[in-house]
């Protein structure tokens, strides 16, 4: 999103996201599942010593996330986390023997969460700019906390979606004046929403209804509710493929406000932050983070190396 705080966002391009799994409701504020299993040990893992030493010492890292946002991050069947946050982190996790447990929370409180010490790392479909950099809230530009610093390991953008065969003339943002749109709460596609109804001529009013998570946007759309949901790219079109056989809804118009994901490391974190660096850059280099996006249909969002706070 652009200087709007954000959520996610989706890999840039057509995605054509594969998998046949279907979406998967989510508990509140439970595990889901570790991303580690099976990592090397100690020194067998070829950047355990680039860790901080409390983080060797409990064998774990703690990552916030919202798991119901497939397919970044969402449960399966099991109830484990799985999409392609947690692939990546389990991958990432051979690299620095350590496990990457995900705890599942609404996103907009995952950044307090890492601020509180709740979690060491927020690996959320996190879209990276200088807001959340900066700890600065988007809407009254009043500084929050301290912000933290990104690794970004994918590019991203939002889309709207309606009911299928019922778009309502909507093609862009530019066509919600008087209508009413479906956001999760704290992303960019709610930011994007509330920038758009500031636009709005009078007596075409758009309704904005934010929510908790992803899935509950997309229930009251399909329920008739709205008349558009909007979300990161690649989970917008996921939906559109998975829900209801692929009867439920239908993309319009091209996505917007493509930027990196991140993942969010504490200010004053460094020697962590570094080592997750060193650790995406190398699946990246042995082919195991283009298999995973290739997977999950989000190849066309791939970079070529992980850099640290690229967002704008």
């Amino acid at each position: 999103m652009t200087a709007h705080s954000t959520r996610r966002l989706a890999a840039v391009g057509a995605v054509a996201v594969a998998g046949a799994l279907l979406l998967t409701a989510c508990g509140d504020q439970t595990k889901g599942g570790n991303s580690g299993g099976g990592q090397a040990k100690g020194s067998e893992a070829p950047l355990f010593d680039k860790l901080p030493q409390s983080v060797r010492d409990q064998g774990e890292i703690k990552v916030g996330s919202d798991i119901a946002y497939a397919p970044v991050e969402f449960k399966d069947s099991s109830g484990n986390a799985t999409g392609i946050d947690p692939e990546l982190a389990a991958a990432m996790g051979k690299q620095l023997g350590v496990k990457l447990t995900f705890e599942n929370g609404t996103f907009d409180a995952l950044l307090t969460g890492l601020r509180s010490g709740r979690y060491d790392i927020a690996m959320s479909a996190m879209t990276d700019n200088k807001n959340r950099q900066d700890g600065v809230d988007p809407d009254t530009g009043k500084k929050v906390g301290e912000g933290v610093d990104f690794v970004d390991y994918l590019s991203a953008g939002v889309s709207i979606y309606t009911r299928k065969g019922d778009t309502g003339g909507i093609a862009s943002w530019s066509d919600l004046c008087g209508k009413k749109i479906a956001v999760e709460r704290g992303t960019v596609s709610n930011d994007l929403a509330k920038a758009e109804a500031k636009k709005c001529p009078k007596g075409k009013k758009l309704g904005i209804e934010p929510f908790d998570d992803d899935q509950q946007s997309q229930t009251r759309l399909r329920s008739g509710g709205v008349d558009a949901a909007s979300s990161d790219f690649p989970v917008a079109a996921y939906a559109v493929k998975t829900s209801g056989g692929g009867k439920d809804f239908e993309l319009v118009g091209q996505q917007v406000e493509a930027a990196p994901y991140g993942i969010a490391v504490a200010k004053g974190q460094t020697q962590l932050r570094d080592a997750l660096q060193a650790a995406m850059n190398a699946i990246i280099k042995n082919g195991e983070y283009a298999k995973i996006l290739q997977k999950w249909g989000a190849q066309d969002g791939a970079v070529k190396q992980a850099s640290l706070n690229g967002g704008k």
